[in-house]
C-alpha cells in the first residue's frame, strides 16, 4: 500500500497525457473566429516575406506556382483580391458547395512555404533562393551544414547587443529581452539552474540583475556563433513562467497568474524506417548546439517563436534525454551519433540505427497474460476483490502492464477505436482504492469518447471512484444517470453517498432497494455497507436497527482496522442505549489502536463520557479537545472535537475562546454535515451572547471587542440591526463615541435603505454632535436623504441639521431650518441660538416661556429648569428690560434658598451683587458648555428607550463583498 502511495502524486497525469490530448488549446483568436461563425483571412507583409494566414479551418496545397486554399464559409478577402500582397501575382476566389476556395498565382521570383501553426494555416510566400552550386561535393556541403532557414525578419538590434530590462513586482522577479523583430527562444531546466537560449548571436547585458531578491540568486551570460543564451540560478522548486508578446520576451521568477505553456506531445514516429522519436514545436527556428559551462557537456536545444510551448516533465530514454522545458526543448544526448533535426515544425531525433525505444516491462513474463485484465462485474457499481489481485509480480508490475496496454490503445484516435484496456486499467485503479487516478483515466477517456457517458459501467466506476475520493456531490450525478436508474448496486453506493452527507432517511431507502446487489459485493464493502446503514438507523434512533446491522458488519472477514471502525459505532449504539460503563470501556480499548483515524474519535467520545459522569472536570476535558483538535484534522471527527470544545467554553464562561474555536475550523470542511452543525452552533453563541444578553456582564471594551472581532456573524436583518443597535446603546453610556459611530456608520452604509436608513443616519448624526464633529453629522445627514420620511423623524432631522449648523457658526442657516417649526425642541433650540448669536431681547423671552408656569410649583427647580431661568434673567438684564427682570424675580425668587446656586439666581434675576458673586461670575455659571452637557445627557437617555429601525435592509451581499464593507476595528479611546 506504501508503493501506491507513493506513485499517486504522478498517475493521474500520467494518465491523462498518455489517453488524451489536452482539451482548451485553443488560441483566443480562434474562439473569436469560432463566434463569428467562419474563417479569419489575414494578410501581411515584411520585408523578406508576404504571410497569408487563416484562422477558424483551412486547407492549402500548391501545384506549380498556384496555391489554392478551401474555406468553409465565407470570409472578408476584399483586401487580398483588390491588392495582392509581395511575391503574389494576383489572387481569385470561386464559391464551392462547401465554401470558398482562394487561387494565389505566384511571381516567377517567388516561392512559397505552407503549414500550420498555433491553430492557423498560414501561407509564407517569398523570393526563390538562388540555385545551388553545381560542384556536387559543394552541394554535399551545403545540405551537410543545415537546411536554410526559412525567411523572417533579423531579431538582431542595431549593434547587437540586447539589454535586459528586470523589475520585481507581486512576489515575482521578471527579466524581459526586447528584440529587433520577432527571436525564437527555448527555456528549460537543469538541475537547480534555468537557462533561456535566443537563436541569435547577440550580447546579452545583464547589468541590470537585481541584487539580493529572491528567488534569483545569480545570472550569466553566453554568447556563440547562432544563439546567446542565460543561465540563472534561482531556490529550488522556483516555479516559471515565460510570455511572448511581440519582439518581446518575459521570463518570470516566482509564483503569479500567469498561464501555463501549452504541452509538446513527443511520440514514436510511425513512418517506416529505424526507430525515431517525432515532437512537432509550433514555430521552430534553429537546432543549436550549446555547451553547458558547468556540467561540461553538449545539449542540443531547439528554439521556437510564442507563444510559449515545452515538456512540463523530464522525459528519459535509453539514449537521450529530454529535459523539462517551459519553450521548446531541450536534449541530452546519451550516445555520440544521436541526431536532432528538424523539418519545419516537426522535430526529429534519432540514431543510424534506430533509437532503442522499447520499455524494460516489455519483455516481462507471461505472468501478466495468465493473470488477465480485470473484467466487468455481474452489477456496473460492484467491486469485486479480485481487481485488486497483482499475482507474484506485485502491484508495480501489474500496475505498469495494465498501464502499458492502455497507453498503446490511447494511440489510436480513431472514434471507433476500443476502450477495453482503458476500462481494465480504471476498474484496476477502482479495485485498489487510487481514487484520483482512476478519475483523471475516465475523464480522458469520457473526453475522448463521449458516447462511453451512456455506458452504466463507465458511469459506475467514475461513480464509485468519486465516492472513494469523497465528492460525493460529484458521484451522485454519475449514479443518477438513466442508464443506472434500475440498478441495485447504485444504489447500494447512492446510500453510503446520503449516509456520508448526513442524509439518513434517503439512504435507509436506498439500502433497502440495493438488497439484492448487497451478497455480490466483496467482504470489505458488505462490512462499509452494513456500518453505513447502521450510522444511518443510529441517527433517526432505531437503535434495534442500528444493532443489527452492525452485527452484521461485525460478521465480515476483514482486516483488523475495518472491524475497529465498525466496533466504534458498536460502542455508540452501546452508550445510547443507556449503559454509558461498557461503551467507556470500548471507547477505551480502541483508543489504544496506532491508527488516528480510529483513536481520535474513541478519545473524544470517552472524553465526553467521563465528563458527564464526572470523573474529570471540565477543564481537564478542555485540554483534551483542545490537543484533539490538533493531532486530528481531516473529517468529522475534527470538527465534532471543535463543536464540543466551543460548548465546553460557553458553559464555562470563555466567550472569546469559545467563538475562536467555533470559528476555526467554518471554512474547513464545508460538504460534511457536521460543518452545518458547527455553524448553526456558532452563529446561535454570538446570538446569545448580543441579542440575549449573555455579554452583558461583559465590560463595554470587552463587548465592542469580542463584536468587531467576530462581526461576520452578526445576522442580516431586523435581529442583526437589533445587535447592532444594543452595543451601540452601551457605547454611548461609557463615552465611546467613535466605536458608535462607526457602527452605526456601517450599519447605515451597508445594511439599510430608506426610512431605516434615515432613522439610523439620524442616530448617526447626534453621536457626531455629542462627539462634536458638526461636518460628519451633516453629512450622515445629507448622505440619508429620502422623498417620504414619517413626520416625527423628519422634525428630528431638522432639529440634528440646525443643531450642526448652529456648532459651525451658521446661525442664520441654522435658525431658517426650524422657522416653521414650533415644537417644544424646536424653541429650546431656537433660543440656543439666539443667545450664541447675543440677541438677548429674542432669547429671554423664549427662555422663559420655556418655564411655563413652573414658578406656580413649589418644588425646587432642577438643573436644566435653573439654567433656563438663568440664562432668561442673564438675557432680560443685558437687553435692559427692567419690567420682564422684576417680574422673573417676583415669581421666582422663593426659589433661590433651595436652588443648586442660590447667588447665580440673585445676580442673574436682580443684577445686584452680593458681594460673594460678581455680576462678572454669573456668565461662566450659565456658559454654552452647561446647555450642551445637558444635551448630551438627553440624548443618551433617548437612546437608551429608542426601537431599533423597521424595514427593508439591503439584499444581502456576497460574503466576500460584506467582509470587505466591514468596518475597520474602531482604535481604543485613550
Amino acid at each position: 500500500m506504501s508503493l501506491k502511495k507513493a506513485l499517486r502524486s504522478g498517475v493521474a497525469a500520467a494518465c491523462i497525457a498518455s489517453v488524451a490530448v489536452p482539451a482548451g488549446a485553443v488560441a483566443p483568436a480562434v474562439k473569436a473566429v469560432a463566434q463569428r461563425g467562419g474563417p479569419d483571412v489575414r494578410v501581411a507583409t515584411a520585408e523578406t516575406f508576404s504571410r497569408i494566414e487563416i484562422r477558424g479551418g483551412a486547407l492549402a496545397s500548391r501545384q506549380g506556382q498556384t496555391v489554392t486554399i478551401s474555406m468553409s464559409g465565407d470570409p472578408d478577402v476584399a483586401r487580398l483580391l483588390t491588392s495582392p500582397p509581395k511575391w503574389v501575382k494576383s489572387a481569385e476566389r470561386k464559391r464551392t458547395a462547401k465554401g470558398v476556395q482562394l487561387v494565389l498565382t505566384l511571381a516567377d521570383n517567388a516561392d512559397v512555404s505552407i503549414g500550420q501553426a498555433d491553430g492557423a494555416t498560414y501561407v509564407n510566400v517569398f523570393e526563390k533562393a538562388e540555385a545551388a552550386p553545381a560542384d556536387p561535393a559543394a552541394a554535399a556541403e551545403t545540405v551537410a551544414v543545415a537546411e536554410a532557414e526559412p525567411p523572417r525578419p533579423d531579431p538582431l538590434p542595431p549593434g547587437g547587443v540586447v539589454r535586459m530590462d528586470a523589475k520585481v513586482a507581486g512576489g515575482q522577479t521578471q527579466l524581459a529581452f526586447t528584440w529587433a523583430n520577432p527571436a525564437g527562444a527555448a527555456v528549460f531546466r537543469r538541475g537547480d539552474a534555468i537557462w533561456v537560449v535566443f537563436d541569435a548571436p547577440a550580447s546579452l547585458d545583464v547589468t541590470a540583475t537585481p541584487r539580493g531578491v529572491r528567488p534569483l540568486r545569480g545570472v550569466q551570460a553566453f554568447k556563440g556563433a547562432d544563439h546567446a543564451a542565460l543561465r540563472i540560478d534561482a531556490d529550488p522548486d522556483t516555479p516559471i513562467f515565460v510570455a511572448s508578446q511581440g519582439n518581446t520576451w518575459t521570463i518570470s521568477l516566482g509564483p503569479g497568474p500567469q498561464s501555463q505553456p501549452s504541452i509538446v506531445r513527443v511520440s514514436r514516429d510511425a513512418a517506416g524506417g529505424p526507430a525515431t522519436l517525432k515532437a512537432p514545436v509550433a514555430g521552430a527556428t534553429r537546432v543549436i548546439n550549446m555547451v553547458d559551462p558547468v556540467v561540461g557537456d553538449t545539449l542540443t536545444v531547439v528554439t521556437a517563436l510564442g507563444p510559449p510551448k515545452g515538456i512540463p516533465t523530464r522525459r528519459d530514454f535509453v539514449d537521450a534525454a529530454l529535459l523539462p522545458s517551459i519553450q521548446g526543448l531541450a536534449i541530452e544526448s546519451l550516445v555520440e551519433d544521436l541526431t536532432v533535426q528538424r523539418d519545419g515544425e516537426i522535430v526529429r531525433i534519432s540514431r543510424a540505427k534506430g533509437l532503442t525505444l522499447s520499455p524494460a516491462w516489455a519483455t516481462r513474463e507471461r505472468e501478466d497474460a495468465k493473470l488477465g485484465a480485470p473484467q466487468p462485474a455481474i452489477m456496473p457499481a460492484i467491486v469485486p476483490a479480485e481487481w485488486a489481485k497483482t499475482g507474484e509480480g506485485g502491484f508495480l508490475r501489474r500496475y505498469e502492464s495494465l498501464f502499458a496496454a492502455a497507453a498503446a490503445e490511447s494511440g489510436n484516435k480513431d472514434p471507433e477505436a476500443p476502450v477495453a484496456a482503458r476500462m481494465a486499467m480504471a476498474r484496476f485503479l477502482v479495485g485498489s482504492e487510487l481514487s484520483y487516478e482512476a478519475i483523471g483515466l475516465l475523464n480522458a477517456l469520457a473526453r475522448e469518447h463521449p458516447e462511453m457517458l451512456d455506458d452504466p459501467e463507465f458511469r459506475g466506476l467514475r461513480g464509485v471512484a468519486r465516492t472513494l475520493s469523497r465528492r460525493y456531490a460529484e458521484a451522485d450525478t454519475d449514479f443518477s444517470a438513466p442508464s443506472l436508474a434500475d440498478d441495485p448496486s447504485t444504489a447500494l453506493w447512492r446510500a453510503y453517498v446520503a449516509t456520508q452527507l448526513a442524509q439518513y432517511g434517503e439512504a435507509r431507502a436506498l439500502f433497502v432497494k440495493g438488497v439484492e446487489a448487497y451478497g455480490l459485493m466483496s467482504p470489505l464493502w458488505k462490512a462499509r455497507f452494513a456500518r453505513a446503514d447502521a450510522q444511518a438507523a443510529l441517527a433517526q434512533g432505531d437503535l434495534i436497527g442500528a444493532d443489527t446491522r452492525i452485527r452484521m458488519a461485525l460478521e465480515e472477514k476483514v482486516d483488523p482496522e475495518e472491524q475497529l471502525r465498525a466496533r466504534l459505532v458498536q460502542a455508540r449504539i452501546i452508550e445510547l442505549q443507556g449503559y454509558k460503563d461498557r461503551a467507556l470501556k470500548v471507547y477505551n480499548a480502541i483508543a489504544t489502536a496506532p491508527v488516528e483515524s480510529l483513536s481520535a474519535p474513541a478519545v473524544l467520545r470517552s472524553t465526553q463520557i467521563r465528563l458527564e459522569l464526572g470523573q474529570i472536570k471540565p477543564a481537564q476535558a478542555a485540554l483534551v479537545f483542545d490537543n484533539l483538535r490538533y493531532r486530528w484534522r481531516g473529517d468529522a471527527t475534527e470538527l465534532e472535537t471543535i463543536r464540543a470544545l466551543g460548548q465546553l467554553y460557553l458553559a464555562q464562561g470563555r466567550y472569546r475562546e469559545a467563538l475562536e474555536a467555533l470559528r476555526s475550523a467554518g471554512v474547513r470542511l464545508p460538504d460534511l454535515p457536521e460543518a452545518l452543525q458547527l455553524q448553526a452552533d456558532l452563529n446561535a453563541a454570538f446570538r446569545g451572547l448580543f441579542l440575549d444578553g449573555h455579554a452583558d456582564g461583559l465590560e463595554p471594551t470587552q463587548a465592542l471587542a469580542l463584536f468587531f472581532d467576530f462581526r461576520e456573524l452578526a445576522p442580516l436583518g431586523a435581529d442583526g440591526d437589533l445587535m447592532v443597535r444594543k452595543i451601540v446603546r452601551r457605547l454611548v453610556d461609557v463615552d465611546l463615541l467613535p466605536q458608535a459611530a462607526d457602527l452605526l456608520k456601517y450599519q447605515a452604509e451597508n445594511r439599510l435603505d430608506g426610512v431605516p436608513k434615515a432613522q439610523v443616519s439620524t442616530d448617526l448624526a447626534v453621536i457626531y454632535l455629542m462627539d462634536r464633529k458638526p461636518e460628519l453629522a451633516l453629512e450622515a445627514i445629507n448622505a440619508s436623504r429620502t422623498t417620504v420620511l414619517p413626520l416625527a423623524l423628519s422634525a428630528e432631522r431638522r432639529l440634528v441639521e440646525a443643531r450642526a449648523w448652529s456648532s459651525l457658526g451658521r446661525h442664520d442657516s441654522a435658525l431658517e431650518i426650524i422657522e416653521r417649526d414650533t415644537g417644544k425642541e424646536a424653541q429650546d433650540l431656537r433660543a440656543e441660538i439666539l443667545w450664541k448669536q447675543k440677541n438677548w431681547a429674542a432669547a429671554a423671552p423664549l427662555f422663559e416661556k420655556s418655564l411655563g408656569d413652573r414658578w406656580k410649583t413649589a418644588t425646587p427647580l432642577s438643573s436644566d429648569e435653573e439654567g433656563r431661568l438663568l440664562r432668561a434673567g442673564v438675557a432680560y438684564s443685558l437687553a435692559g428690560d427692567e419690567g420682564s427682570l422684576d417680574r422673573l424675580q417676583s415669581r421666582y425668587q422663593g426659589f433661590y434658598e433651595k436652588a443648586n446656586n442660590p447667588e447665580a439666581l440673585r445676580v442673574a434675576l436682580s443684577g445686584a451683587p452680593t458681594g460673594r458673586l460678581s455680576v462678572g461670575d454669573f456668565g461662566r455659571v450659565s456658559a454654552d458648555n452647561e446647555v450642551f452637557a445637558g444635551w448630551v445627557e438627553k440624548m443618551k437617555g433617548r437612546f437608551k428607550t429608542r426601537a431599533a429601525p423597521v424595514g427593508t435592509g439591503k439584499p444581502a451581499a456576497p460574503p466576500a463583498r460584506q467582509a470587505q464593507a466591514s468596518p475597520p476595528k474602531p482604535a481604543a479611546k485613550g
